[in-house]
């Protein structure tokens, strides 16, 4: 499935973690976004793992799935064109 995961997190230390855990997960595509190609069992690792670092009183980190048509209905103005994850979706 294609996630799209965005969070924000106050503290810079957990942020920092958070980043890395996000980057063996997808793909940066703004300062706080990733775009992941992730399996049922991958997403609710990462789940896991990211309620582990994080503050659920501080911090937000939100998920949104995108479907097959959506994902091809993606605009980009500015910056990277879609990523790998979303190509490899698509296919």
């Amino acid at each position: 499935m294609f996630i799209v995961v965005s969070y924000d997190i106050s503290d810079d230390r957990r942020r920092r973690r958070i980043f890395k855990l996000m980057e063996s997960f997808g793909t940066r595509v703004q300062y706080s976004v990733f775009e992941c190609n992730l399996t049922a069992p991958q997403l609710k690792e990462l789940c896991g793992r990211l309620k582990k670092l994080m503050s659920p009183r501080d911090d937000s980190v939100r998920f949104y799935s995108l479907c097959t048509d959506d994902v091809k209905r993606v605009l980009c103005l500015g910056g990277r064109p879609l990523t790998r994850e979303a190509l490899l979706y698509l296919h």
